[in-house]
């Protein structure tokens, strides 16, 4: 294996919960890979070439007078991360219907069964936003319908989708790693009408969708609402996650500009997801 330099970042968390949780979630969408809990707070690893010196800038939750968090960081060389993957990568079970889980662990009795390699960056800090997706998912019918997993990250959501019927399925996401990685667990789930796709939203142009799926993050989101809604079909239902309760207002008055119709919210830790449709 050859040594991949790491800058490893110690966070201090006050209080402990929720914030680890937002924390990880909110380090995860800006790049940071693999992340170990403790009893104050959490480690958090970014390959050195991928970092910057502004790469906290977008973490909200730091600027945040709910919580208080400290941090200092340094550079790590890599040396084997599998065992740790595996130490930290727990099952996720939504609604007793749904379990997300790595080839290491055993099949549960749920009805969907999701097998997902764990890599870095499908972190304990992902369960929030990907919980309540899931739970969108599991709710709605998705049967013939075609389906856009935009940010894909796992493909998690686009394997759930296809299983619940829906064809044929894009999975895109602008980052090469997440590409990879699902082309790996489509094949790991058996998926057959997935195509996985690198690249932003400039990728969907002349594209249209019955059922969207976004789990990005605020400012993407509204920054690429207008192509999303351009893309959508009529009767076609958004799907919208990363972000927090406190930007509701913002992002439903941006889909609204757009004439979408809100119809539902879920909340998991001050992370909210929201259902409009077309």
């Amino acid at each position: 294996m050859s040594n991949i330099i790491y800058v490893g970042y110690d966070f201090k968390v006050t209080p402990l919960q929720p914030g680890v949780e937002i924390l990880i979630a909110e380090l995860g969408y800006a790049g940071f890979e693999s992340f170990v809990e403790n009893e104050y707070g959490a480690t958090a690893y970014i390959q050195k070439e991928e970092w910057h010196a502004n790469i906290l800038d977008d973490i909200q939750i730091l600027s945040s007078d709910e919580f208080e968090i400290t941090f200092e960081f340094n550079d790590i060389e890599q040396t084997n991360w599998n065992e740790e993957w595996e130490k930290n990568f727990n099952p996720i079970i939504v609604d007793n219907r749904c379990s997300v889980r790595a080839p290491f662990h055993e099949k549960s009795d749920t009805l969907y069964d999701i097998v997902i390699e764990p890599k870095m960056s499908f972190g304990t800090g992902h369960h929030e936003t990907t919980h309540m997706m899931i739970q969108h998912i599991l709710k709605n019918d998705f049967e013939g319908k075609s389906v856009l997993d935009m940010g894909c990250g796992t493909g998690v959501l686009a394997i759930l989708a296809e299983i619940k019927g829906a064809k044929p399925l894009e999975a895109v996401d602008y980052d090469n790693w997440c590409y990879l990685n699902s082309l790996e667990n489509v094949e790991h789930n058996n998926s057959k009408h997935i195509t996985v796709i690198e690249g932003d939203a400039t990728a969907l142009k002349g594209k249209k969708y019955d059922v969207i799926i976004a789990n990005i993050n605020r400012n993407i989101l509204m920054q690429d609402m207008e192509t999303y809604v351009s893309c959508l079909n009529e009767n076609g239902m958004l799907f919208l996650s990363g972000f927090y309760n406190t930007d509701i207002p913002m992002i439903q008055a941006e889909c609204e500009k757009h004439l979408l119709k809100f119809e539902e919210k879920l909340e998991r830790n001050n992370w909210v997801s929201l259902k409009f449709l077309n």
